[in-house]
């Protein structure tokens, strides 16, 4: 028996129940904290990722919508191309991350090991370009050109190329229809990033990882048009990976297609003779400084005179935006953005800023009517105009003697407009402006939709400049302290510029509006502002905002979204006014105007032109060439930087634009069968149900000789005497514009 009490065997008993009690409570406590933790506390967390474990999704990417011309014509559509892609995710779960799968895709590519490598690797702010800037987690284009032999070996030989996919894949195409680029205009695309995914989630249009996004252009502006929607189809799988059936399926929608008022036909002439009078432009030399020409760029506008449509927009340089499929290259990347290159990635239609020179002075004249003058009065045109010791000369130092605004715009007068300019400043308070300063000159600029965005759908436009009291004032504010710090008195000419800017660098000088009328000095001006003012002259007063898209057209063709012409305002003139311009411009393609001799033989009684010369001085290049022009129907403005006088250099390009338009030879006689557009294009072309369309044909622009024989030649000019005196208080040396 045993000597231990009965009641200390009992207690013994009791606490051990009591500890296996205490741990069985402690055990059940903490599972039911662990419960509460990843039911309640992160429940919504892991339910997702039991939803995501469970469900896999495969997505098939839309077809993008086609960008047309007005005729139907693809600028832009798709192809179907074998493309081989690298999923980064697998291949940085191998040991050497993939670099052994790399080196044997390049093999099979004919491809460098390295610039396979470079292919996938992401872009940040110091990977040069190639890089990947879309999701580092979808497939990874490595080349949308490879052949079908390539992708049957890489498909082969599965077990050699883990992470690798070959398949036939709908590809951006710039068809290029008659070697029509419209590069600028088109745009281009590139893959969406991780941030775009971000910020679209709760949008009404979310990007999934697959999706190309439109970087400039037309792209960009109807991106979510173009775009579509993606398939995602959702499986049910185990945790194994294995199928279990199919548990959603939302079916691709294909983008819809963009018409514009584009015709690839005019596009083929204007970028062709925009390219060949900079080259032949580049041949010539300047007589005064005996330097050959620059034209290093350039841009040209056809628009429909009464809507603002877009007929065609060229820019120089230009380049291939099929260098952007599938990737693009580091090479074809650096030749893009550099200095050397000129910059090709950019719309100077929109995005070109230079001084107006002449053309700027419809504007003028249009101010001087506001401000109380008669159109039709006699002005002094003077063979030069004083300001104290300054001295500004006229064109070629001719004077034409009393003559009425018309007559100022036919033979380009610049003293007219100087001593206009200069009355009303004085009239306005000079230095010290009055409280109700009227600034006719400068509002009237605005007026005409100068120093603003016309509202073209392109992106990234810019405003240009007018130079009027309040920006002399913000510029001052901006740039004091460093003139202020650089300059000196009775220092260097620059130390000497920038002391008195220091001091009075906000004031608007009289040689200010002096220069300012005819177009010079600080004033910035677009070729797609010039063209829209010329339009409203041409009108009767109605300022458009420029479209290039004419209508969107779902994929089946039923569903038909015009893009109406939008009026932005009207010119701050009357009818009469209207008409004395019109009148004025004429006379510049008449005999004794500054553009008759590059519109010798032209039909003026079937087809009536009208024109301005523009010839722009900016300070440390080149004189620019400016060139605007209308008919009833169209308004072309073209302008080449360094490149001499506006009917020298641009006038012949031009010309050979409105013969294209309107089937005319060099005699003026017109054949409607060689017209591309005499009229401008209403009707939107028709889209099948199978979203097929019937296109017409383009062929490259044949460009045949159009100059009239026996014309006169282009005078010889000489600039205009620079003031002396004094140096300019504003940011740069006042300037008096070679004109016209």
């Amino acid at each position: 028996m045993s000597n231990i009490p009965e009641t200390g065997r009992t207690q013994r008993v009791q606490i051990r129940l009591i500890v296996i009690q205490v741990l069985v409570f402690s055990l059940l406590l903490t599972l039911g904290g662990r419960l509460w933790y990843l039911q309640i506390r992160n429940g919504d967390e892991y339910t997702a990722e039991a939803a995501g474990n469970g469900v896999q999704q495969v997505v098939q990417p839309a077809v993008r919508g086609s960008i047309l011309d007005a005729r139907g014509v693809p600028l832009a559509d798709n192809e179907t191309r074998l493309v081989v892609s690298a999923s980064r995710t697998e291949l940085l779960k191998m040991k050497d991350d993939g670099v052994e799968v790399l080196t044997r895709l390049a093999d099979v590519l004919n491809m460098k090991p390295k610039d396979v490598q470079d292919k996938i690797r992401l872009c940040d702010s110091k990977t040069p370009q190639p890089c990947w800037n879309g999701s580092p987690y979808q497939p990874i284009p490595v080349t949308d050109e490879a052949t079908t032999q390539q992708a049957l070996q890489i498909r082969e030989r599965a077990e050699d190329f883990p992470g690798i996919t070959a398949e036939p894949t709908a590809v951006r195409r710039y068809t290029a229809p008659g070697k029509a680029r419209t590069a600028q205009v088109l745009g281009y695309l590139s893959p969406v990033t991780d941030e775009e995914i971000q910020e679209a989630q709760d949008g009404p249009s979310p990007y999934l990882r697959s999706d190309q996004v439109g970087r400039s252009g037309l792209e960009r502006t109807y991106d979510k048009e173009l775009r579509g929607k993606a398939g995602v189809t959702r499986y049910e799988v185990d945790n194994l990976g294995r199928v279990l059936g199919e548990a959603e399926n939302d079916p691709a929608v294909s983008g819809s297609s963009l018409v514009t008022s584009l015709d690839a036909r005019v596009q083929a002439v204007a970028e062709y003779e925009l390219a060949a009078a900079m080259k032949k432009m580049r041949g010539e030399t300047d007589k005064i400084t005996g330097r050959k020409y620059e034209a290093d760029s350039g841009a040209v506008v056809v628009m429909e005179s009464k809507t603002g449509r877009i007929v065609s927009m060229a820019s120089q340089p230009d380049y291939d935006p099929n260098a952007w499929v599938g990737g693009i290259s580091g090479k074809e990347y650096a030749k893009l953005t550099s200095e050397k290159s000129n910059y090709p990635l950019l719309n100077r239609g929109i995005q070109g800023q230079a001084p107006a020179g002449s053309i700027f002075k419809v504007v003028s004249a249009s101010a001087a009517v506001r401000a109380g003058h008669d159109f039709n009065d006699r002005y002094n045109c003077s063979s030069s105009y004083s300001l104290g010791s300054q001295t500004f000369a006229n064109f070629e130092s001719k004077g034409h003697g009393p003559i009425t605004l018309g007559d100022a715009l036919k033979y380009s007068c610049n003293t007219v407009f100087y001593r206009l300019g200069h009355e009303e400043w004085v009239r306005d308070g000079g230095i010290k402006p009055k409280k109700d300063a009227k600034d006719w000159f400068y509002r009237t600029a605005r007026d005409f939709g100068l120093g603003s965005e016309t509202g073209i759908d392109l992106p990234n436009e810019v405003k240009g400049r007018i130079p009027d009291r309040e920006w002399k004032q913000d510029f001052w504010k901006a740039n004091k302290d460093a003139w202020c710090k650089q300059g000196k008195k009775g220092g260097t000419y620059v130390q000497q510029i920038a002391y008195e800017n220091c001091l009075e660098g906000n004031q608007l000088k009289a040689y200010d509006s002096i220069n300012y009328a005819i177009g010079q000095g600080d004033v910035l001006v677009t070729p797609i502002q010039m063209a829209t003012a010329y339009a409203a002259i041409s009108n009767g007063g109605t300022l458009h905002a420029p479209t290039v898209g004419k209508a969107v057209i779902s994929p089946d063709g039923k569903n038909v979204q015009e893009i109406k012409p939008k009026v932005t305002g009207k010119l701050p003139v009357n009818a009469q006014t209207i008409k004395d311009l019109d009148k004025g411009l004429r006379s510049v393609v008449e005999p004794g105007g500054t553009a008759a001799w590059r519109f010798g033989g032209w039909p003026q009684d079937k087809i009536p032109m009208r024109a301005k010369t523009g010839t722009a001085q900016v300070y440390g290049k080149q004189t620019t060439s400016w060139f605007a022009t209308y008919t009833d129907d169209y308004t072309i403005v073209m302008t080449i930087s360094q490149a001499g006088t506006g009917s020298g250099a641009s006038g012949p390009a031009v010309r050979k634009i409105y013969d294209a338009l309107y089937g005319l030879d060099a005699e003026g006689n017109q054949d409607l069968k060689r017209a591309l557009l005499p009229k401008p294009q209403k009707a939107l072309p028709k889209i099948e149900p199978d979203g097929s369309i019937h296109a017409p044909k383009v062929e490259p622009y044949d460009p045949t000789p159009v100059e009239p024989e026996g014309q006169p030649v282009e005078p010889e000019e000489q600039l205009p005497v620079q003031p002396t005196g004094q140096p300019g208080l504003t940011g740069s040396p006042a300037t008096t514009g070679r004109q016209p």
